[in-house]
């Protein structure tokens, strides 16, 4: 088979920049990268309402999320890939604020804080059936529920999250209306 005349067969043979330089010619040192093309974002990721929780591997939440499907109390009428949605939403965004993939940590106070434990009161179930159904099907509803909880009360530990429930749950109602039945 022929040779490209450009390809070298001995890897001594290759071109160096060096040598092909014109005597007393150096090699200036890289210039620093700017985003300064139409498309590229500024430094770090973009923070604001329906953006998202951007983290490494987020989307183990899901798989975390389906573990747990068994201990959802759900009230009437509730459907659970509804709730399991929210959950998943808000353990990616708790994960993602500690810079790390999500746990099962991160799925358990998700399923504290949203009451599917089956320990919240009948007036917040009643809210929770409404703000959560569809939201397996619409991104808004879920990131307004995932947006309305306090980051304060994510970045706390698991053991000491209970004590805070009462505050995360009027949070959430206050933040998110419940839709018109």
């Amino acid at each position: 088979m022929p040779t490209d005349p450009f390809v070298p067969e001995q890897l001594e043979n290759e071109p160096r920049q060096l040598p092909n330089l014109a005597p007393g010619v150096k090699i200036p040192p890289a210039r620093s990268w700017r985003a300064d093309r139409p498309g590229d974002l500024p430094v770090g990721q973009p923070h604001g309402k329906l953006l998202g929780s951007p983290g490494p591997n987020v989307g183990y939440a899901l798989k975390l999320v389906e573990l747990r499907r068994d201990a959802l109390v759900l009230a009437p009428h509730e459907h659970a890939d509804d709730a399991l949605a929210v959950i998943a939403e808000i353990a990616m965004k708790r994960a993602a604020e500690y810079g790390r993939a999500p746990v099962m940590h991160d799925v358990d106070v998700a399923i504290e804080l949203l009451g599917y434990l089956g320990d919240a009161d009948p007036e917040y179930v009643t809210w929770r059936v409404h703000a959560v159904e569809g939201a397996h099907h619409t991104y808004r509803e879920r990131r307004a529920l995932v947006d309305a909880i306090p980051i304060d009360v994510l970045r706390l530990a698991p053991s000491v999250i209970g004590e805070h429930v009462g505050e995360a749950r009027q949070a959430l109602q206050s933040g998110v209306p419940a839709p018109l039945q």
